[in-house]
């Protein structure tokens, strides 16, 4: 146990391990026909004889993902500072970024491939549409929330309302940002992968709808696989990150 507290990776590699060893014992204890689950054996062949396929179709993905994130980000960063600064523009826009989460973005996929055509640019609106609510509803609540002791001192020292939003609001707004930005990155392949179902010709989404269609689970699994490790990898490289700027933050979670 001590030497998994002391090794991150382990951890995970041997839950992963754990969880490879139950599948193969499925398929091979109920016998289980390949085109409904693969074996772990056959999804690894399948990876290896297609690698460099796999490999263009998820460089695809990984930049609408990573797009789609920057832009996501910025946006919600920016409405939430516009939120917070504008009361009047907080009291009509909030009832209307409620109401917008009650339409499923999955809904309106057609529509957008339709308005911004088969390439990326319908895939990163559909990304950004996905994380743009988190990170303007954790940037903003944190904004709303800075101690009122900070408030009261900035008024005391007569600082301009300006520089107290982005040298008093917005540091104490940071751990609520970053909570927001790992949700961000957490959903972002959600967008991406849909986007790519409903009108697409590459990125794994596209790969993995071709592969259902033409009964090659395998080749299915070795994408979702792909988009798994995907997302891990950027949600552990954005905590590590966010580990380093805000260390403050820490003591919160």
């Amino acid at each position: 146990m001590k030497i998994l507290q002391k090794i991150p990776l382990i951890r995970p590699l041997v839950i992963s391990g754990c969880l490879i060893v139950l599948w193969q014992l499925v398929v091979s204890v109920a016998k289980v026909p390949p085109y409904l689950l693969p074996s772990p054996l056959a999804v690894w062949q399948k990876f290896n004889d297609n690698f460099s396929l796999l490999v263009e179709h998820a460089q695809i993905t990984l930049l609408e993902i990573l797009l789609g994130l920057v832009l996501g980000f910025l946006f919600g960063l920016g409405s939430a500072l516009l939120l917070i600064r504008y009361k009047k523009l907080s009291a009509m826009l909030l009832p209307l970024l409620v109401i917008s989460q009650a339409i499923p973005v999955f809904a309106i996929a057609p529509l957008l491939v339709l308005w911004f055509g088969y390439g990326l640019a319908s895939k990163i609106v559909m990304t950004v549409l996905i994380i743009y609510f988190p990170v303007t509803a954790a940037c903003f609540d944190g904004l709303r929330h800075t101690p009122k002791t900070w408030l009261d001192l900035a008024k005391t020292l007569q600082i301009s309302p300006l520089a107290v939003l982005f040298k008093v609001q917005l540091p104490a707004a940071l751990p609520s940002l970053a909570s927001g930005l790992r949700i961000a990155v957490s959903v972002a392949p959600i967008g991406a992968i849909v986007g790519e179902w409903v009108g697409s010709s590459q990125g794994l989404g596209y790969l993995m709808l071709h592969s259902n269609a033409r009964m090659q689970t395998d080749l299915m699994f070795a994408a979702l696989l792909i988009l798994l490790c995907l997302a891990l990898i950027l949600y552990f490289l954005t905590d590590r990150l966010l580990k380093r700027l805000v260390p403050w933050a820490m003591h919160l979670r």
